[in-house]
């Protein structure tokens, strides 16, 4: 049986059509994405080594933490003040890289660290009350050796 040769114009438009369409919405999807937005820095350190922190001290900025980052620099990280001692809970929702978290006291003592799956819902929580928690890229507190009861010096009061 032979196609007319009106049926292939018409799958050809079809087709352009719908090239067309998927363009304009991976477009539309590209410019629907969430801002990064970046918060103040503040320096740390944790014996030899530096690190320059962004700060999240409001409710807001705590829950937008580094969702919708796709990369973080080598000794960079987020600071997360909760003003008190609390128990406090993280997880990863939005967040596209893998992170470690280190719990901290009101005196900048890690209390524990957590390695923490990028995009994903589970609850990485301080074994005490904490008053900080330190996001670094994972594993950055393994590779230099930083463990539970070390100190992190600098952190705003």
């Amino acid at each position: 049986m032979r196609q007319s040769s009106l049926f292939r114009p018409a799958l050809l438009r079809l087709a352009a059509a719908a090239v067309l369409a998927i363009g304009c919405l991976a477009s539309t999807a590209a410019s629907a994405q969430t801002p990064v937005r970046k918060f103040p820095t503040t320096q740390l350190n944790i014996g030899i080594h530096l690190i320059k922190a962004e700060v999240a001290q409001s409710e807001a900025e705590r829950e937008q933490g580094l969702m919708f980052r796709d990369k973080m620099g080598d000794n960079e990280g987020m600071l997360f003040l909760f003003g008190q001692p609390a128990g406090v809970c993280m997880w990863m929702k939005n967040t596209l890289i893998p992170l470690s978290v280190a719990f901290m006291d009101e005196k900048g003592v890690i209390i524990n660290i957590e390695e923490m799956k990028e995009q994903t819902l589970d609850s990485h929580c301080a074994k005490r009350a904490a008053v900080y928690a330190l996001e670094m890229n994972k594993g950055w507190f393994k590779q230099k050796n930083i463990k539970p009861g070390a100190k992190i010096e600098g952190l705003p009061q």
